[in-house]
């Protein structure tokens, strides 16, 4: 998989990194300025991922992505430890809450702690799953269908039009049906 322009300004990339230390082969390719920002398309091969204690020091550099994280860790081979992201829980939901919740909705065993979530990876299952009105939860639990065992059905996704308004088309494109239900 090659993904395109994508922004490698080194106080956001902690999502590459603790992939990477999961066992994520991503490369790095033509990197580049756009706007002034570093860019960089980014070569995804299949790689097996385990479970990770996360370093506390890369939190600040992936606290957008732990959503979508905590998937990769629930289909990672072994237990992630996530600790020092206390953040998570006064964000646009208490993300910490809310996806361990999900996560356990899809048969992953999840517990959350004060400042974080320990995650056991295993495979998801099929189930419903609340976002919250939480646009990263929303999308993070879409892509999380495409390894589960059946349909997830995820309530409360209206924000995603708002803030990645090509989501689904993309998602379509990456493999996933998509059913939009009326409210």
């Amino acid at each position: 998989l090659l993904l395109e322009h994508v922004g490698i300004n080194p106080t956001r990339t902690g999502v590459i990194d603790i992939l990477r230390l999961m066992g994520a082969d991503i490369e790095m390719q033509n990197p580049r300025l756009a706007g002034g920002e570093p860019v960089a398309d980014l070569r995804v091969r299949h790689a097996p991922l385990r479970g990770i204690r996360i370093p506390e020091h890369l939190v600040p550099l992936a606290i957008d992505e732990f959503p979508a994280l905590f998937i990769a860790a629930a289909v990672a081979e072994g237990v992630t430890v996530l600790t020092g992201a206390a953040e998570l829980r006064v964000k646009e939901s208490d993300r910490i809450q809310v996806m361990a919740d999900g996560l356990l909705a899809l048969g992953v065993a999840a517990g959350p702690t004060a400042d974080g979530i320990v995650i056991r990876g295993g495979a998801l299952a099929a189930g419903a799953v609340h976002s919250h009105g939480d646009h990263r939860i929303a999308m993070s639990f879409a892509m999380a269908a495409l390894r589960a065992g059946g349909v997830i059905a995820i309530d409360d996704c209206a924000n995603v039009n708002t803030s990645f308004p090509d989501f689904v088309a993309l998602a379509r494109g990456a493999g996933l049906r998509i059913v939009e239900a009326a409210a």
